[in-house]
């Protein structure tokens, strides 16, 4: 019997609605940095996604454009200026960024509170301790996608493939702290298919396009597929789909899977940086109360 498939269009459709459910009982409403740096094509894409759906939500707006010839000092100017600024309750900096500039010493200048994509290293540190804050996208929109197809977490053996600072190692944060058992797996982890096929939710983030076959599958598990890559044939993932389908019992596809809800999470970080900085349902931010 082939997979169910996990709707990630369709939930992240919910989270938006949600979000713009909320921004819509505020008076006064987040407002969103991104900074996008040169004219990269594929960033070009990413940022207007992002700024559309800011729109679309009533986020206001507050997009920064600057020269791929920027130097590291001047940026870090424009992002201090736009931490300090109240009326910018989120900053994103879009990577990647030119060669000549070094990314985490900038992404460290944003303050946590205003840390929409959780990069910074004490929003790392908040995860480790679960301290209220603001997480990376992607892993909460696994976590979402998780959640909303009732897959249980508490004491379930879980396989995180891959341990980038995007993905892999905040998602697999996130599995302990619901008290799964959770196996993180990187390039030189041996015997990779008996680690995989032992795993009740099977978790891939590695850029390896189709490596993933159903020899890596546990029959009845979840499968989560990360990766994208854009082919001549289309759009896919880290898992060779056809087969693993048949295989397993809940699967995401590429495209429609865990891809839509990076963006849907994105905006419900926007709202929440917004209430960490003393923003309410029906309430203007404590710092501007008389």
């Amino acid at each position: 019997m082939a997979a169910e498939l996990i709707d990630g269009t369709r939930i992240a459709g919910r989270v938006r609605a949600e979000v713009a459910e909320a921004i819509a009982a505020m008076p006064i409403k987040p407002g969103l940095a991104t900074i996008l740096v040169g004219d990269d094509p594929a960033s070009k894409v990413y940022v207007g996604s992002k700024r559309r759906t800011c729109q679309e939500l009533g986020i206001r707006d507050l997009h920064q454009h600057v020269s791929a010839q920027i130097t590291q000092d001047a940026l870090a100017a424009l992002i201090t200026r736009l931490g300090a600024d109240p009326e910018v309750t989120g900053i994103l900096l879009q990577l990647p960024l030119p060669p000549h500039l070094d990314p985490q010493p900038l992404i460290e200048l944003i303050p946590a509170d205003k840390d929409v994509d959780g990069l910074s290293i004490l929003s790392a540190g908040r995860l480790v301790r679960g301290v209220p804050g603001l997480y990376p996208c992607t892993p909460l929109g696994v976590m979402e996608l998780l959640d909303a197809y009732h897959v249980q977490l508490a004491g379930t053996d879980v396989v995180v493939v891959g341990r980038s600072n995007l993905v892999g190692w905040p998602l697999a944060q996130m599995l302990l702290q619901r008290d799964a058992t959770v196996t993180s797996c990187h390039k030189e982890t041996r015997n990779l298919v008996r680690v995989c096929r032992h795993a009740d939710v099977l978790i891939v983030a590695t850029g390896a396009l189709g490596f993933f076959d159903s020899d890596y599958v546990r029959p009845g598990a979840t499968v989560i597929d990360v990766g994208i890559h854009r082919t001549e044939h289309g759009i896919t993932g880290d898992v060779v789909f056809d087969e693993v389908a048949q295989v397993a019992d809940l699967i995401t596809p590429v495209p429609g899977g865990v891809g839509p809800m990076t963006i849907a999470m994105l905006m419900r970080n926007t709202l929440r940086a917004a209430e960490l900085q003393g923003y309410e349902l029906g309430d203007g931010p404590s710092s501007q109360e008389a």
